[in-house]
């Protein structure tokens, strides 16, 4: 922002479109979308410090703190690290700052007990164990306020306004704040949360610093959270140092919302890092999408239309598949686990129709009962995949239902996943 010379919020305010525009990019609607720069989250984050006040405490802290973290490390941290924080690439430096403290270390047996009983019910299991591993070594008294001379821009404490609230503390709050807590009836129809949806970077906060904070304002806790990987480019960590960052908003240019939904959710697991190269986006998309169900799409449709005339009729069997395995996936957060199960089905409509050939069936006329058998299972098929997919592919759901969903057939215009050739500078990405 200085270097701009412009205000932080001005800064941050410009960055606001890129951040709508990917959302509306691909599909994601929030009925809200808060910002810890409004004045009303503003607001109620100084009721909750009023309230936690029991559990702070003033104090002068001397260590080692990352500008890039906005966080103090421990001597461990320096030690591994080098004295060098790996996310940021910058020395830490040495702080001698008078803080406010937030007693942290009064609810670490707590949330180890929450923890370990699912409780809090933390997914995946690796992360459930990190985090007891973290809690088990013991929680320190945690710094939540800096000088407003180092730190401008934030939420001021109450009744000291030489200190602004640390906004890794602060921010947590949004969850409440966005609510209307303490007083609004929304606050106490959605509170608490079913889950927390979060990076595996700020597991920390959410299943240490968050919890331990509600404790202290006797509020219920997030009944789940589901921890995430990152995601990496041809195997390294996006950077700009790198110059090796994706562009989501160039992904959903060349092959549309869902396929980019798709990717995403299908061929990056829920649980561990996952990466991007444009030769597997491709890949995916050619496979699964053009020649899997795009495929089976054109087929079925093309044959009804051909050999009933267009009209599906009102005798298609219901869905023919257990949903067990599917909806379990869901519960555990492993979307790539029910995308690839979806799919399974995908595969199994195309088999379906090479071991069947109704095409050859149908060149005799006493078939054509058993031909419209075959084809109206895999309508059923399709309007069932059409139901499985609408949370991870929401216009392709809506597609198929449009074809596939009314007694008479409205068959697609053109290829329902056009053929995508990328450009020559990602084409030799894609080729190495």
């Amino acid at each position: 922002a200085q270097k701009k010379g412009v205000t932080p919020k001005e800064y941050v305010d410009s960055m606001l479109p890129n951040v709508l525009s990917v959302q509306k990019a691909y599909g994601i609607s929030p009925d809200r979308f808060v910002r810890t720069s409004d004045a009303a989250h503003h607001q109620r984050v100084q009721i909750i410090w009023k309230q936690l006040e029991p559990y702070l405490f003033k104090a002068r802290y001397v260590g080692y703190y990352c500008v890039g973290c906005e966080e103090f490390k421990t001597e461990t941290d320096f030690k591994e690290n080098n004295g060098v924080c790996p996310d940021h690439n910058r020395k830490y430096e040495m702080r001698d700052d008078e803080n406010y403290f937030f007693k942290l270390s009064a609810f670490g047996d707590k949330l180890k007990e929450l923890i370990e009983s699912n409780e809090i019910r933390v997914v995946p299991e690796s992360r459930k164990k990190e985090i007891l591993n973290f809690i088990s070594k013991g929680l320190e008294d945690l710094s939540v306020s800096r000088p407003k001379e180092k730190l401008g821009w934030g939420v001021e404490v109450p009744d000291d306004p030489a200190h602004t609230i640390y906004i890794w503390f602060e921010a947590l709050m949004n969850y409440l704040t966005l609510l209307g807590y303490p007083e609004h009836e929304d606050f106490k129809k959605y509170w608490p949360a079913d889950v927390h949806v979060l990076g595996k970077g700020v597991l920390r906060f959410h299943a240490a610093i968050w919890p331990a904070t509600l404790l202290a304002l006797g509020l219920p806790l997030p009944k789940e959270l589901f921890v995430h990987g990152y995601i990496t480019a041809n195997g390294k960590k996006m950077s700009k140092s790198l110059g090796n960052s994706v562009d989501p908003l160039r992904v959903v240019e060349l092959f549309g919302t869902d396929a980019s939904r798709y990717f995403l959710l299908a061929k990056i697991s829920s649980y561990t890092d996952g990466d991007f190269t444009w030769k597997r986006m491709l890949e995916s998309y050619n496979n699964d999408l053009i020649n899997g169900l795009g495929n089976v799409i054109q087929r079925t449709s093309m044959m009804i239309g051909k050999y009933l005339d267009g009209q599906i009729g009102n005798d298609v069997p219901g869905f023919r598949h257990d949903h067990t395995a599917y909806h379990e996936a869901i519960k555990d957060y492993r979307f790539d686990k029910a995308l690839e199960w979806v799919f399974g089905i995908v595969d199994g409509v195309n088999k379906y129709l090479e071991q069947t050939k109704p095409w050859m069936l149908a060149k005799d006329e006493s078939n054509k009962e058993h031909v419209k058998e075959i084809l109206l299972t895999c309508v059923a098929d399709l309007r069932e995949i059409a139901e499985l997919l609408a949370p991870f592919m929401p216009y392709t759901a809506e597609m198929v239902s449009g074809v596939f969903g009314k007694d008479t057939l409205n068959p697609p215009q053109g290829p329902v996943f056009a053929r995508v050739e990328l450009p020559g500078e990602l084409t030799a990405q894609a080729a190495s």
